[in-house]
């Protein structure tokens, strides 16, 4: 005599699955209702791997397989479940089994069940697995994109990083994997002041170097640190990075915006505004991309001597010059004045999340204890492998091939203007990543031109968006001063965003 099979062919079942129990099993008709289970076959099969686990692991097999095909959809909201005696002899299991995994999803929201009602899927768990959201900033492929801020990731070196990496993962020892120093592994911070004093002039000592995730969490380390020291404001440029009044706003710092002439930040306001803290890009301003004057790097030195205070150098593109060699940094000339930070997030990728931080000795125990409660140190591995490519020579060879493609870029860009728009001006030196430009006052008013060209698919940035309050002359405000990003964009694609804003207009 031929045993009864289940669902897969199991001796010892019934074969009275959910989708053909009969109407005694479930005290109604089985096809007069959605909810019945009619039709969920297929969900009763994911158990079926359950059912065939190790004895011991098999109760929890089971228990897990009906939470995810409750959380999957598969078994929705209000569907009735066999009862324990019918799945039981379905999957071949013993009933106990079960009604174990019945009592255990019901304690934890996933069914529901009544003294004779049955069990059914309770109604906590609304969707299927959700899936992540990816609010990283992306635009549009049919849009030409002038914000600034974004090198070209198809630079990223790709090969060499990649040969860095197996050979800091051949050579790494075990206990660098440990919690790293929270300034960083010895061999980066070494590397780092190397490479700082040689292409950027800093006087650097690699016990006063912290490694970090990027220019914003250097901010925001410093500014944690003097709200510590009683510090409540800090002066800020204008026109300036938008990041900078929320990064010390986070640590309770409040930021007082100082207006900029032609030799960079105004000296007079910024005696008058009473601030001990300020955050300057001195060897490429951002946005309108003046290089601070040796005369106005010697004044703002001797304010923060008066003061006792603090200068803040984002040096966020200092190696990016094309008409001469970079102006060396402000912090070569005053250590003790000067935090100088950078990052690999122009000249590598963004998204590597590394830079480093260069603090006055009466601030560094205060920020490497900072760095230490707020992440325990930076990942070691990264660290490794970047001291690794400075210390080949790849990290020089990126920097040239970047510093070639991007003075390619700009000389496209300063062309593409010139033919589309006769008597544009671009402005501030030849360097970093973007390009002031300013239209004549026919093509304006601005607000008129921004509309037109975004609709017209150009994104694009007006100087005064970069500003903390209205300024400049009437002359000024009649003509369309834009700030143009050209590093992630190729020549070709350059001179057809600037035909379109002019086609637009």
């Amino acid at each position: 005599m031929t045993p009864p099979t289940g669902p897969g062919g199991r001796p010892g079942s019934t074969g009275r699955g959910p989708g053909n129990r009969s109407d005694s099993d479930t005290g109604r008709n089985a096809d007069s209702s959605p909810d019945s289970g009619t039709g969920n076959s297929a969900a009763w099969e994911l158990l079926l791997p359950a059912a065939s686990a190790p004895a011991r692991a098999r109760g929890r097999a089971l228990q897990e397989a009906l939470r995810e095909a409750v959380r999957s959809g598969r078994l929705t909201p209000g569907t009735r479940l066999p009862s324990s005696r019918d799945l039981a002899a379905d999957l071949g299991v013993s009933r106990g089994l079960v009604t174990e995994a019945y009592e255990q999803l019901t304690a934890e929201g996933y069914l529901r069940s009544g003294r004779g009602a049955g069990t059914w899927v309770g109604d906590a768990v609304r969707a299927a697995r959700p899936r992540a959201r990816d609010l990283a900033p992306r635009s549009p492929a049919d849009r030409v994109d002038f914000v600034p801020g974004t090198p070209d990731l198809s630079l990223f070196p790709r090969a060499a990083w990649a040969a860095a990496q197996r050979g800091v993962l051949t050579e790494l020892p075990h206990e660098s994997l440990g919690y790293p120093d929270p300034r960083g592994l010895p061999r980066l911070r070494t590397a780092l002041a190397e490479l700082l004093a040689r292409r950027r002039g800093v006087v650097a000592d690699p016990e006063r170097i912290v490694v970090v995730s990027g220019v914003a969490q250097a901010t925001a380390l410093l500014a944690s640190v003097l709200h510590a020291r009683g510090m409540r404001t800090a002066g800020v440029e204008d026109p300036g990075s938008p990041q900078h009044d929320a990064l010390y706003a986070s640590a309770g710092v409040g930021t007082v915006p100082l207006p900029l002439d032609d030799q960079g930040l105004a000296v007079g306001p910024l005696h008058a505004s009473g601030v001990r803290a300020v955050v300057t890009t001195p060897a490429h301003q951002f946005p309108t991309g003046i290089a601070y004057s040796a005369r106005r790097r010697a004044e703002l030195l001797d304010w923060a001597r008066s003061v006792d205070g603090l200068v803040l150098e984002d040096d966020y593109d200092g190696d990016f010059r094309y008409d001469r060699a970079p102006v060396g940094a402000l912090q070569g000339l005053d250590p003790e004045r000067v935090a100088y930070t950078g990052s690999v997030s122009k000249s590598l990728a963004p998204g590597l999340r590394l830079g480093w931080l260069l603090v006055p000795e009466w601030l560094a125990d205060d920020v490497v204890e900072r760095k230490r409660t707020s992440d325990l140190g930076h990942p070691a591995i990264d660290q490794a492998l970047f001291a690794r490519f400075v210390e080949r020579g790849d990290y020089d060879r990126q920097l040239r091939v970047c510093q070639r493609a991007y003075r390619e870029r700009r000389d496209a860009l300063v062309a593409a203007l010139e033919e589309h728009f006769p008597g544009a001006r671009v402005s501030g030196i030849a360097a970093g990543l973007h390009a002031i430009a300013t239209l004549p006052a026919r093509y304006g008013p601005e607000d008129r031109f921004l509309t037109r060209v975004t609709g017209a698919g150009v994104a694009v940035r007006s100087l005064g968006e970069y500003g903390h309050g209205a300024g400049g002359d009437e002359a000024a405000a009649k003509e369309v001063r834009l700030v143009l990003g050209y590093a992630h964009l190729s020549p070709g694609r350059i001179r057809a965003g600037v035909g379109m804003m002019a086609k637009a207009v």
